[in-house]
């Protein structure tokens, strides 16, 4: 296993912080109650800075900036293609900053330094882009009416939205939800995670350096219970969209309810199934499935932390992919040796450990890793688990860490049954070399996304979202438009036409 700092990264200069306030209609304001909260450092569990605590009067207080943006103001108004344009200012901006904001997610989420480089934060721009494009492409249509009448179609902005967003992607997971709304003329709050405050409050302000109207983005840092629940049952909030726990995404839903009967979109929980055939290359497979559970230490929601290995191939993939386990790199997320960085927060971990010994005590098999590494911080070694069985805990609930269980299976029909087994259907892998059987399985297992001989293979032209109690609407791609727009149609009558 990796130690802890492989290399030097004492002279790695760490970011000043510059934004802790809220950002509300325009301007970085302190709460209405001056309450602050600490952000930590999961690299060393040390502080890095006090962020303002938002709480239901400053939701009021975004929520009416927000409202008078899009009932009174220019961006709703403006042309998609004026949108857009400003959108592509915004993007920019964005690439402009990519050290700064890839080392604000190292130290407030425990990303690496480098991937965030390479991968989100030019993600985050490209996502801008993309939708920028799409701004000035929203058409209704002409519907052919039955009798004497005329009809046309409008695609109009659903209003004021609420975007509370998780911890394990604080970049990704903003510009997921902004881009498509700013591209469809909508205006709104954003409530990032409590552990990772910093990066959407640097959005925020370049938000206003590119020339987004006033009180079209509005940041709120706070806790969920306070900020999160008062933004959900706002009876002037026209629509939430969530990502996060199925219990939390729960507790949306029923404030939508009990408020306004707000429109909600839900991208929640997962236990994503792994499938590996007899005819796959083992080498090959072993990489994908650890990469599959480590990737960003298993915190994403589409970890693959349910591994099906056919019973031919079963042996020599365990024996493989404990090989390349135990070589995995934990350590600090500027260290450009490092593969894998700390868990988010001390809950986080803790809760992952305990999970582990669950395992244990259930009956399951370590195979390797299942401890804590380093003197500081809150790193955990790549897990994995033999011999587990479906109704362990391990196996069941979604542990949003570095831990896979591995099981075996005979035929086609049991590995489907397996895969459907859980009450998650968020993604799926399945490798093999056998078209009919990628065709079978890939329509057999109720998820979202079903990746065939790859992995984490994200597209912002490709919808992403759940099955089941992994939640319901679709980030990426242009499906993610649709959350943010409303349908409304336009009839008339017509008299003496030669035809309908």
């Amino acid at each position: 296993m990796g130690s802890i700092g492989n290399s030097d990264v004492s002279s790695f200069k760490l970011p000043k912080i510059k934004f802790t306030k809220l950002f509300i209609n325009g301007e970085f304001v302190d709460a209405v109650s001056g309450n602050t909260f600490e952000t930590i450092d999961p690299r060393t569990g040390e502080v890095i800075t006090r962020v303002a605590e938002g709480g239901k009067e400053d939701i009021d207080l975004a929520v009416k900036a927000a409202r008078d943006a899009f009932d009174k103001g220019a961006w709703p108004r403006m042309s998609g293609f004026e949108r857009g344009r400003i959108m592509m200012k915004y993007a920019d901006l964005i690439d402009e900053n990519i050290e700064e904001l890839a080392a604000l997610d190292a130290i407030d989420a425990g990303k690496l330094f480098s991937w965030g480089k390479a991968l989100d934060i030019p993600q985050c721009s490209q996502l801008l882009r993309y939708y920028a494009g799409a701004a000035d492409k929203i058409h209704g249509e002409t519907l052919k009416m039955s009798r004497d009448l005329q009809a046309y179609t409008l695609r109009e902005p659903i209003g004021v939205v609420g975007h509370i967003i998780p911890w394990n992607f604080p970049s990704m997971m903003f510009f997921m939800k902004v881009s498509p709304s700013l591209a469809a003329g909508c205006t709104m709050i954003v409530k990032p995670a409590e552990q990772t405050p910093l990066s959407a409050l640097f959005y925020a302000h370049l938000a206003k350096q590119a020339g987004i109207p006033d009180g079209v983005i509005n940041v709120v840092t706070g806790f969920g219970p306070k900020a999160g629940a008062a933004l959900s049952s706002h009876m002037d909030v026209d629509k939430i969209s969530f990502t996060g726990s199925t219990d939390v995404g729960r507790l949306v839903m029923q404030a939508a309810a009990q408020s306004n009967l707000k429109v909600v979109s839900l991208e929640l929980g997962g236990k994503s199934p792994v499938i590996i055939f007899d005819d796959a290359d083992v080498d090959m497979a072993a990489d994908l499935a650890l990469l599959g559970i480590v990737y960003n230490k298993g915190e994403i929601c589409v970890a693959g932390s349910r591994v099906y290995v056919q019973e031919g191939i079963y042996d020599k993939f365990v024996q493989k992919v404990a090989e390349k386990a135990k070589a995995w790199v934990v350590g600090d997320p500027f260290d450009p040796l490092s593969q894998q960085g700390p868990q988010v927060d001390k809950n986080q971990f803790e809760k992952i450990l305990s999970y582990i010994e669950h395992g244990k005590r259930e009956g399951a098999t370590l195979l390797t890793g299942g401890k804590a590494c380093g003197e500081k911080g809150y790193y955990i070694e790549p897990t994995i688990f033999t011999d587990a069985k479906e109704d362990m805990l391990i196996v069941k609930d979604e542990i949003f860490g570095p831990v896979m269980s591995l099981m075996k299976f005979k035929t086609i029909g049991e590995a489907i049954e397996k895969a459907n087994s859980s009450k998650y259907g968020l993604a799926a892998g399945i490798v093999t070399n056998n078209l009919n059987t990628a065709n079978t399985v890939s329509r057999s297992i109720r998820a979202g996304v079903i990746w065939v001989n790859c992995y984490f293979a994200f597209d912002r032209d490709c919808p992403y979202g759940g099955y089941k109690m992994s939640g319901f609407g679709r980030d990426m791609g242009l499906h993610a438009l649709e959350k943010y727009l409303h349908t409304k149609a336009v009839v008339t009558p017509i008299y003496n036409s030669p035809w309908l």
